[in-house]
């Protein structure tokens, strides 16, 4: 009798097992997508820094755009801005995490694409030729503002080089309102590395699991037969 329960149970374990299974959470791979997270600029003074180092400021980050966090750390997080597009090259660096905001979503338009026009003109050009060449003009891409005293410069990249250029004034842009979103803010700690609790559907397959064992132990205990009494005279 005992035995026989033993390889009941055995029974019902391996049932409960196998149907768990499509319902398990997310692999690994899963949990690592879902764990990208972005933060974003929601302040007109985000620094993006070389180092995790104040004194290391490369440029300010245009308002209302976000960074991808690489590694989050206290003050500074590891971050990259921008990706391979349109000539551009994502650029790793650090943030203040006090200064960023974090979200719970994958922003649908993270960077900000902008283009420079540098124009170069040589003043007094030769008397000879009619001057074509005496205005030179160069596309830059933009990745932020920075400030030497009160003299402003462009952080732009180009042809594998990034450098400052002189400005006059602040570029405009259009403000990216992805982060006002009512679904922005922390996320919480269970859904951040994916470990939530069981979900509905998960929930269903332990209810139905379970009431299936129970139905498979009643039939296999009623289909075993109790043993025949023997009389006193057969014992004797």
């Amino acid at each position: 009798m005992i035995s026989r329960m033993k390889r009941i149970v055995l029974f019902i374990s391996l049932i409960f097992v196998l149907a768990l299974v499509p319902a398990l959470p997310q692999t690994a791979a899963g949990a690592e997508t879902a764990a990208e997270r972005y933060a974003v600029a929601a302040e007109h003074d985000v620094w993006f820094y070389s180092e995790a180092n104040e004194e290391k400021g490369l440029f300010i980050m245009p308002f209302s755009y976000y960074v991808k966090v690489l590694a989050e750390g206290d003050p500074f997080c590891r971050v990259e801005y921008l990706e391979n597009r349109n000539g551009r090259i994502p650029l790793e660096g650090y943030c203040k995490k006090s200064d960023l905001q974090f979200v719970d979503f994958t922003p649908v338009r993270p960077w900000l694409f902008y283009d420079l026009e540098l124009k170069y003109s040589i003043e007094n050009g030769g008397s000879v030729g009619s001057g074509s060449f005496d205005t030179i003009a160069r596309t830059v891409s933009f990745y932020g503002t920075y400030y030497s005293g009160t003299a402003l410069y462009y952080y732009v990249y180009a042809d594998g080089q990034f450098d400052y250029v002189p400005a006059s004034q602040e570029i405009k842009y259009d403000f990216n309102t992805d982060y006002l979103t009512p679904s922005s803010g922390e996320v919480p700690p269970a859904d951040r590395n994916g470990n939530g609790g069981l979900t509905g559907i998960q929930i269903a397959v332990v209810c139905i699991v379970c009431a299936a064992a129970v139905v498979v132990a009643f039939i296999v205990l009623r289909g075993k037969k109790p043993p025949v009494a023997q009389s006193p005279e057969e014992e004797t």
